[in-house]
């Protein structure tokens, strides 16, 4: 894994998968399923669940589950090696690039999450509660997880931009 990370940190690397990101952001919650997709929610309940896979129609849960399948496991592809990257390049000490494998862990966590969405899309609608507090647990989990590690990534660009700075102004 080492080699993936001194891979994802190269400035190449960087700037495709943060470009990758933006546009994956932007595309897949926009895609026209006919109702707010699950994995944007910050978790839902048997009742909501159900409205919203019923809502989406039986084109909408289709195209969803096309969506999930593709675009939704190439973004945490592109936002894991982003963060991995930031998290590995930008590390203040060699002790925290353990830290770069904590990006990888919420990109599994996503693909977990769709792997649950796309079952309840399939087999609607027979979703049992279980299966949909286990797809909600999934999603808030990786919310919270996100939110660290990006935080994580911005805090070290920060502290790097800083140390440029200073790293001139010192003769």
């Amino acid at each position: 894994m080492v080699r993936y990370f001194e891979l994802a940190g190269q400035p190449a690397v960087l700037v495709t998968s943060f470009v990758a990101t933006v546009v994956l952001l932007a595309v897949f919650p926009a895609i026209p399923v006919g109702g707010e997709l699950l994995d944007v929610r910050n978790g839902y309940g048997y009742e909501e669940a159900l409205a919203a896979l019923a809502g989406y129609g039986a084109e909408g849960r289709h195209l969803y589950a096309w969506a999930s399948a593709t675009l939704d496991t190439l973004l945490p592809i592109a936002y894991a090696t982003l963060l991995a990257g930031i998290a590995y390049r930008f590390r203040p000490t060699e002790r925290l690039r353990v830290l770069a494998w904590l990006p990888v862990a919420l990109g599994v966590l996503d693909l977990g999450e769709n792997a649950q969405i796309i079952t309840m899309l399939v087999q609607y609608p027979d979703v049992s509660a279980a299966q949909v507090a286990s797809s909600s647990a999934f999603t808030v989990t990786k919310t919270f997880a996100f939110v660290a590690c990006f935080g994580y990534a911005l805090v070290l660009v920060v502290l790097a931009v800083v140390r440029r700075l200073l790293a001139r102004r010192t003769p």
